[in-house]
């Protein structure tokens, strides 16, 4: 089936509003939660200290290894849930509510039993930690459990919230964790207790505290959520879920095994210094990304509902939307980031960890690559034969994992182990367009001109323009607020011009339409 662009059906002027509305919601919620993490993150680095925060990195990569366990299961649930609003099925929702809550408490209890298991053998030497904080290491082992296990517990609730597109109360949920989170830090700053227990021990409270209340929203709200098994039960949807998700399992590990097992590798080569280097870089690219996130999670629902209801080219339309704008999101932050890093750090911390910067910008490249062919395979995923995208993407998943482990036998640094990974990045987009297009006939030519290359100029231009300031100007406050307001605005002027096309500069002058329309009435009357 081939498809071309021009014949894609353009989001429906309700799909539109409603995505930008949600997408709204969630941004005014990234902000909020990104600088109170940024700063939580400074505060608790600060009070730890390297060596600790390494040590809590390390351990929560260790429960990382099953957390595709929790992330399967979330987009299986999430899938399931909004293809099956697509098709305005009531009582299929609800037998898929209790199926999704059976198989969570069951794969809560089976991570809980490997994890504690698992912790006989990883403190027995395997870990790279000193002996003298062994035991506080097993205390935050023990504490992070207890966490990811009710994080697991809350993957159905949050499916349903995402399937009813109820982005407001799962905002609110998200800025009261981020505020209690921040709390939490404060505490340690001053906790005459072990500092390091201290935070495992608030932190599983929390995520106690927000399954709850989400849990108790969802089931005063939502019909489909109605946990009697007995009578809302479906053998057939059942074997297609778990299929589905076992599917799922094996790409889903691979990665995880792949991106954890990079911070294992670092740990024995280089200790958990540098692996504190390594969390504070996912922290900087996780908050860069929460705007081009916020928004994947507004239009995931609506690729998949359109799947489900029979309208592909709606969902090819989506799907590209997903592609473009996350990456252009993502790319507005990153491209200041990328430039003022060193001067960044050394503002946010008080003691900058050794290979943070590098390590931080090679992941922030690393993440621009998939900003821009993340949402190809939340596609095939929607339209559900995943078995051999599944088996392919799983066995190029451990290149860069063994590569990494090749490279340090041989003496080089630790960033190389970025490196491998973008050069992966890459591999695995091409795995992505190729099933895609081979699936449901996804126009990969018409894509790679319309979306990936306007995309790239959209960078390359603003970037560009921005480091001939850094030759002419001193590292300092006057540098970054000219490198910032310099990057914005030509980013915009660029994206404006070059990333978008006619139609969707259509498709925005629309969706502003309303907000213009009410700031002039203002200043009118």
């Amino acid at each position: 089936m081939k498809i071309s662009l021009k014949s894609l059906t353009r989001l429906p002027a309700s799909a539109s509003r409603r995505v930008a509305m949600n997408t709204g919601i969630l941004y005014a919620k990234s902000g909020i939660t990104m600088f109170i993490s940024l700063y939580a993150t400074r505060l608790v680095l600060d009070s730890m200290g390297d060596e600790d925060f390494g040590i809590f990195s390390v351990v929560g990569w260790v429960i990382g290894m099953l957390g595709f366990l929790g992330s399967i299961m979330a987009s299986a649930t999430q899938r399931f849930m909004s293809y099956s609003q697509g098709e305005s099925n009531v009582e299929k929702m609800k037998c898929m509510f209790n199926i999704s809550v059976i198989l969570h408490i069951l794969i809560a209890l089976t991570v809980c039993i490997v994890l504690l298991i698992g912790g006989l053998f990883l403190f027995n030497g395997t870990l790279n930690i000193p002996p003298e904080r062994i035991f506080a290491a097993k205390a935050i082992y023990y504490f992070m459990i207890a966490s990811f296990v009710f994080a697991i517990l809350s993957v159905p609730y949050e499916a349903v919230l995402n399937a009813h597109e109820n982005m407001l109360y799962y905002a609110i949920v998200g800025i009261i964790e981020s505020v209690l989170k921040l709390v939490v830090a404060i505490i340690v700053i001053y906790a005459m207790a072990d500092k390091l227990i201290v935070y495992g021990a608030f932190s599983a409270g929390i995520s106690i505290f927000v399954m709850i209340i989400m849990r108790t929203y969802c089931h005063r709200n939502y019909e489909e959520c109605e946990f009697k098994p007995r009578v809302h039960f479906d053998k057939k949807l059942m074997k297609e879920m778990t299929n589905f998700a076992g599917w799922s399992f094996l790409g889903n590990i691979s990665s995880t095994i792949a991106n954890v097992g990079k911070g294992f590798v670092v740990n024995k080569f280089f200790g958990t210094k540098v692996n504190a280097s390594e969390g504070l870089a996912g922290q900087i690219n996780g908050q860069l990304g929460v705007f081009s996130a916020a928004l994947m999670k507004a239009l995931n629902p609506i690729v998949a509902k359109s799947e489900g209801a029979g309208n592909r080219k709606l969902m090819i339309d989506a799907t590209m939307m997903g592609c473009k704008m996350p990456f252009l999101l993502f790319a507005i932050f990153t491209i200041p980031a990328l430039i003022e890093m060193p001067y960044i750090f050394n503002l946010w911390l008080v003691k900058v960890p050794e290979y943070a910067v590098i390590f931080c910008r090679l992941h922030l490249t690393r993440s621009l690559i998939e900003q821009l062919f993340n949402a190809i395979g939340s596609s095939i995923a929607a339209h559900g034969n995943i078995k051999k995208y599944e088996i392919v993407s799983s066995i190029f998943c451990y290149f860069p994992l063994i590569a990494t482990y090749l490279l340090f036998k041989e003496g080089f640094p630790p960033y190389f182990t970025y490196l491998a990974f973008i050069i992966y990045a890459i591999i695995a987009a091409g795995i992505s367009l190729f099933f895609a297009w081979n699936n449901y006939g996804f126009p990969v030519l018409l894509f790679l001109k319309k979306t990936v290359l306007r995309c790239i100029v959209t960078f390359i231009v603003p970037f560009l323009m921005v480091f001939l300031i850094t030759v002419f100007l001193e590292e300092g406050m006057i540098r970054l607020f000219l490198v910032v307001a310099t990057s914005m605005a030509a980013f915009v002027i660029t994206a404006w011009f070059v990333g978008f096309d006619s139609e969707e500069k259509s498709k925005i002058q629309y969706l502003l339409e309303p907000i213009l329309m009410k700031i002039f009435k203002k200043r009118n009357s």
